[in-house]
């Protein structure tokens, strides 16, 4: 039988939850507690959590419990990923946690409508599902994910749709990072608005 979401997002299918280090993008470095969410229909083929696209194989968790869990731990920051995230209607669930005052942060295709109330959008836009030009306007921070050449051209695309006070990431895909760092260390320091992003959890070792 297939999961009845509630579109008030007191349900949600909670793929896994723990608590580390932030690895990549701007609040690389801090404490957070990560909160993944099951489901995604965007398809990259780099993926490196294809088990979360079917959210048939998570269970349904109530939003309150996942918030309650989040405040036992010291660092005051919950990631939201996926997955997409957005597929579903995060008002209920940032509310929970803002009210405990944790700070509230997501990591988005941005191929759905904006839900929650969040302190930090980290748009990481996907070429197999676009997102939405309405999400571009709020996001904190644009991070990019180069897998070949062609990326920078399209990552340049995104810089143009974002506020000018959004940080610019572009991040090396981990199984190509040999061949796209040196081109992502040229492009940068060629156009020096962007920053690079690395996957530091992977070399810390850690989730």
């Amino acid at each position: 039988m297939a999961h009845q979401i509630p579109e008030d997002g007191t349900l949600l299918p909670l793929m896994e939850e723990f608590y580390t280090i932030q690895g990549e993008g701007f609040n690389t470095g801090k404490a957070a507690y990560f909160i993944r969410l099951g489901g995604c229909d965007v398809g990259c083929h780099w993926c490196d959590v294809k088990e979360s696209w079917d959210a048939e194989l998570h269970p349904l968790t109530t939003a309150d419990d996942i918030a309650a869990k989040a405040a036992i731990y010291p660092g005051k920051a919950v990631v939201v990923t996926g997955g997409e995230p957005l597929i579903y209607n995060l008002d209920y669930l940032t509310k929970k946690l803002q009210d405990q005052g944790i700070l509230t942060f997501i990591e988005t295709s941005g191929a759905y409508p904006l839900s929650g109330s969040w302190d930090w959008i980290c748009l990481s836009p996907k070429k197999f599902k676009a997102p939405r030009p309405d999400i571009a306007p709020f996001a904190n921070e644009l991070k990019v994910i180069v897998f070949n050449k062609s990326d920078f051209e399209w990552a340049e695309k995104y810089a143009e749709m974002v506020g000018p006070n959004c940080k610019l990431y572009l991040q090396p895909e981990w199984s190509k990072a040999k061949t796209v760092t040196p081109l992502i260390v040229d492009y940068v320091m060629a156009n020096p608005k962007w920053e690079i992003s690395l996957q530091t959890h992977k070399f810390l070792n850690i989730p």
